[in-house]
């Protein structure tokens, strides 16, 4: 009985990860005495891990990542100019505890957006808060803000976002506000956080797509200089996934 109310009080204090371990306990066979310091040593662990994974998973819901993809599944058997030592080396997560920026860029289908995807979970086990947009819907969000008067709140939360994931930009040239809007947001984050911006056109040819020459350069002043550059190349990954399924049931 004093068991079950010991439980109880745990739960009722939500340290909801102590009243598991110590129920698991409980239930196992006992192999070896522990001393009352071991026991609490193993229950506070728990009770830590139980709370690491729920923030964890508050991280990444609010992240709402395009792909569930993680680095330790980069497949490197597509030539695509990707090489596992600069992906474990950015694994670190190093880049956004210095605030520096990831432009990743190639043509479609070569992995980009899996890419910032993975680098963006793996910035959420760190520890990041990370958020994630394609450029289109990012540009919507922000024009359905300024109808309705939450526009600088959207910018806080933007900007309170140590990682801020940007992708599929450049696929339509931006109107006059989009463009003054994005130098808004990274304006705000310079310094402070980190973006990763993936994009089928090198950031050379990004003036052609924000349309104003002042601010295209305002743009990638505080994009480019500090970022970590990722040129993937090769045919479409999907394309190729494609056609091997096909030749598979050929072969069948």
């Amino acid at each position: 009985m004093l068991v079950e109310q010991t439980l109880e009080k745990l739960n009722e204090m939500k340290l909801h990860g102590m009243a598991k371990a110590m129920k698991q306990w409980l239930e196992q066979p006992k192999g070896k005495d522990l001393t009352p310091e071991d026991v609490l040593g193993l229950l506070v662990d728990a009770e830590q891990m139980h709370r690491d994974n729920r923030k964890l998973q508050q991280r990444l819901k609010n992240a709402k990542l395009r792909q569930q993809a993680c680095v330790e599944d980069i497949d490197y058997a597509h030539t695509r100019g990707l090489t596992k030592a600069v992906v474990m080396d950015l694994a670190s997560s190093r880049w956004a505890q210095r605030h520096q920026n990831i432009l990743l860029t190639g043509p479609t289908g070569v992995g980009k957006s899996c890419l910032a995807c993975a680098l963006g979970h793996k910035a959420c086990r760190d520890g990041y808060s990370v958020v994630y947009r394609r450029a289109s819907r990012l540009f919507d969000e922000l024009a359905q803000a300024r109808a309705d008067g939450t526009y600088p709140h959207v910018l806080r939360r933007l900007a309170k976002a140590q990682v801020l994931i940007l992708d599929d930009f450049g696929l339509e040239p931006l109107a006059a506000t989009q463009r003054k809007e994005l130098l808004e947001v990274l304006d705000d984050r310079y310094q402070l956080g980190s973006t990763i911006v993936a994009s089928q056109l090198e950031p050379k040819d990004w003036h052609a797509i924000i349309g104003d020459a002042t601010l295209a350069d305002a743009i990638l002043d505080r994009l480019v200089h500090n970022a970590h550059r990722l040129r993937l190349s090769g045919d479409s990954i999907r394309k190729a996934d494609a056609n091997l399924t096909k030749a598979r049931r050929q072969v069948k």
